[in-house]
């Protein structure tokens, strides 16, 4: 099947144009109108676009009548099922790269890097679509220097303007495998050291005696109490035993987020109250669409602001912003590394800029 695009002023013109490369026989698959020319939607021309088809053997068949061949039912169905599928791509293939386009050397750049970095398409066409405004519209051009400031900027108004009010009780949760035990140390070992807080431990993650025996050693190491919760009776004779201390961080289990079961099971063993929030601790070796799964999972408890860790594990770091502007979300920590305390660092609008630019060579 012969498959071609034309562009025309209107429809009539377009059945012109098909008809006397494709022949009568050509079917019409798809029309829109488009605009083309013009600076950023000034001067442009609107047009209409036609997708048409043809199937070479219609076209090439006889005038004259020939006798009918007759043929399976089964080799018919087969056939048009397939020639349905090959459309079916080709539009879907069509509408994917519908908003993309081709742009300067110097912008190209900067779209290959906000994809490798896994800025979501819709962020990144938009910041894209400004970003070439702006080229055009300078007179002079753009230098490399200001085409990073102008990312910059964007990447920022991605970030959420919620701002973390830090309260008494700080709850720490995720999936397996992503340093939840190893990040509450090293948050724990910053309010001890540099803050000079009376910090507990409770940890809910029963699952894991590794995980419990962690905790003790960082617990140890700080000379700060740990009290284990099975249920949520431990929990709150826990929470009234350091009722005199200025932060309690609590460590509760990783396990598999797609089972909604767990997710009930950790709003029963905790109580949520208003004095506490809730940190969901994202690892960036992880892929967005798995990130998105992650969150929307948890979604069933009240998540506050979010933690990255592993930042030094990857080269990839870009999915954080889209998280962040997806669901809202301010990050609150991100981790580079496995160094108690040191590898821990407040998660500011410009350090995750920075991560992202830096990842690219684009700082």
């Amino acid at each position: 099947m012969k498959v071609k695009k034309y562009i025309a002023k209107d429809m009539s013109e377009a059945m012109t144009k098909i008809r006397g490369e494709l022949g009568s026989d050509a079917v019409i698959l798809n029309s829109k109108r488009v605009e083309s020319g013009g600076f950023f939607g000034l001067f442009t021309k609107k047009n209409i676009e036609v997708i048409a088809a043809i199937d070479p053997e219609i076209k090439t068949q006889p005038k004259e009548k020939v006798k009918p061949r007759v043929r399976a039912r089964s080799e018919d169905t087969t056939k048009l099922s397939r020639e349905i599928k090959e459309l079916k791509s080709l539009i879907t293939t069509m509408q994917s790269h519908a908003s993309e386009q081709e742009y300067p050397a110097m912008l190209e750049s900067i779209n290959t890097f906000l994809k490798e970095q896994d800025i979501a398409d819709t962020y990144r066409l938009t910041i894209m679509k400004r970003l070439l405004k702006s080229w055009y519209t300078s007179n002079e051009g753009l230098s490399e220097e200001e085409i990073n400031a102008f990312v910059k900027e964007e990447l920022l108004a991605l970030l959420p303007d919620k701002p973390r009010n830090a309260k008494r009780y700080l709850n720490v949760f995720g999936p397996t495998g992503v340093g939840k035990t190893t990040t509450i140390a090293k948050i724990a070992s910053h309010a001890v050291i540099k803050e000079n807080k009376k910090v507990a431990f409770i940890t809910t993650d029963t699952f894991r005696i590794a995980a419990i025996e962690q905790l003790k050693t960082y617990a140890k190491i700080l000379d700060v109490p740990v009290e284990v919760a099975y249920t949520i009776e431990d929990f709150k004779k826990a929470v009234d035993q350091f009722n005199d201390y200025d932060f309690i961080l609590i460590d509760s289990a990783g396990r598999n987020f797609r089972n909604p079961l767990y997710v009930n099971q950790l709003k029963e063993i905790i109580n949520f109250q208003d004095d506490m929030e809730n940190h969901l601790v994202l690892s960036l070796t992880s892929k967005y669409r798995d990130m998105k799964k992650i969150v929307e999972q948890f979604q069933l408890i009240s998540i506050d602001h979010v933690i990255f860790t592993k930042a030094d594990e990857t080269d990839t770091v870009g999915a954080m912003l889209s998280i962040s502007a997806d669901y809202h979300l301010a990050p609150s920590f991100i981790t580079n590394g496995q160094n108690v305390p040191d590898d821990l660092e407040v998660a500011t609008p410009t350090i995750l800029i920075n991560k992202v630019m830096e990842s690219g060579d684009h700082g």
